[in-house]
C-alpha cells in the first residue's frame, strides 16, 4: 500500500509563560506511518499529545524537531517546513480535518458552507451544492435547515455539518478529532459508513476516537502516543 504520511521523531514543546516559561514537552520523538486505505486510531490516556499531534499533522502546531512529510499529488511536502501557500494547497486537495468544533464565517448557510471544499478545488457551485445537499439528507439534516447559518443548530446537527464539510471531498487524507461525540446511535452508523466508504476508495485516516465501539468498527490499528515526561512537569509545577 502507498505510504501517504511519514513522520519521523516528532518533538514538540509548549511554553508557559505564566509559570515562568516553564517548558511542557508534549510530544518526544515520535514517529508515525500511516498507508492508504488504512484508519489509525490515536490512543492513550488524556494529556499524552493526541491532539497536538492531530494538530501537528495539520500544521496548526509547528513541532520543533523531526520531519512530517505528507504525499502530495505525488511529492513528499514537510508539513513542519512548508511555506504557508504551499500548506494551503495540501490542506484544500489533500488533507482534510475534522474537529469537535464547527468554526465557520457567521451567516453562511450549511449548504454552503459544506459545499465549499468543493468549490474551491474547481468544482461548479450549482453541482457543489446539489452534492452538499445530498450529504447533508444522508446525515440527517432536514432540508428546511440548510439556507439557515448553523450557529443556530444544535450540537449534534452542527457537528454533522462539520463532517459533511470534511468529507464531501475526496481527499487522500482525513484527520478526525472525536467525528462521532456528540451523536446518537443512528448519526454515529452513518458517519461510521462513510468513514468506511472513505477507506474503500482508498484515504487514509488517523483519528481520535474515544467512542470504543465507533474505534473498533473503523480502525485496522492502533497507535499509542507516548507521554512525554508527564510526571516530571507534575513535580515542577507543584513545587
Amino acid at each position: 500500500m502507498t505510504l501517504l504520511i511519514d513522520a519521523q521523531q516528532l518533538s514538540k514543546t509548549f511554553v508557559l509563560h505564566q509559570q515562568g516559561g516553564l517548558e511542557l514537552p508534549v510530544l518526544t520523538d515520535v514517529s508515525l506511518e500511516v498507508h492508504a486505505g488504512e484508519c489509525v486510531a490515536l490512543v492513550g490516556p488524556s494529556g499524552a499529545g493526541k491532539s497536538t499531534l492531530l494538530k501537528a499533522l495539520y500544521a496548526n502546531y509547528l513541532v520543533q524537531h523531526g520531519t512530517l512529510n505528507i504525499l502530495h499529488k505525488g511529492r513528499w511536502v514537510d508539513m513542519a517546513r512548508a511555506a504557508p501557500h504551499e500548506i494551503v494547497e495540501v490542506r484544500r486537495d489533500t488533507l482534510g480535518y475534522v474537529s469537535q468544533f464547527l468554526r465557520v464565517i457567521p451567516r453562511v448557510s450549511a449548504l454552503d458552507i459544506v459545499a465549499e471544499p468543493l468549490v474551491e478545488q474547481g468544482e461548479d457551485r450549482e453541482l457543489a451544492r446539489q452534492k452538499a445537499g445530498a450529504l447533508l439528507g444522508r446525515l440527517n439534516i432536514a432540508e428546511r435547515l440548510w439556507s439557515l447559518p448553523p450557529a443556530t443548530f444544535s450540537g449534534g446537527e452542527q457537528q454533522r455539518v462539520n463532517i459533511a464539510r470534511g468529507l464531501i471531498s475526496p481527499r487522500p487524507l482525513l484527520l478526525l478529532d472525536e467525528p462521532t461525540a456528540s451523536l446518537d446511535a443512528a448519526n454515529r452508523a452513518v458517519v461510521i459508513e462513510l468513514m468506511k466508504e472513505a477507506k474503500a476508495r482508498g484515504a487514509a485516516l488517523v483519528g481520535i476516537f474515544h467512542d470504543e465501539a465507533t474505534r473498533d468498527a473503523i480502525a485496522d490499528r492502533l497507535f499509542t502516543v507516548p507521554l512525554a515526561r508527564r510526571d516530571e512537569i507534575k513535580k515542577e509545577l507543584a513545587a
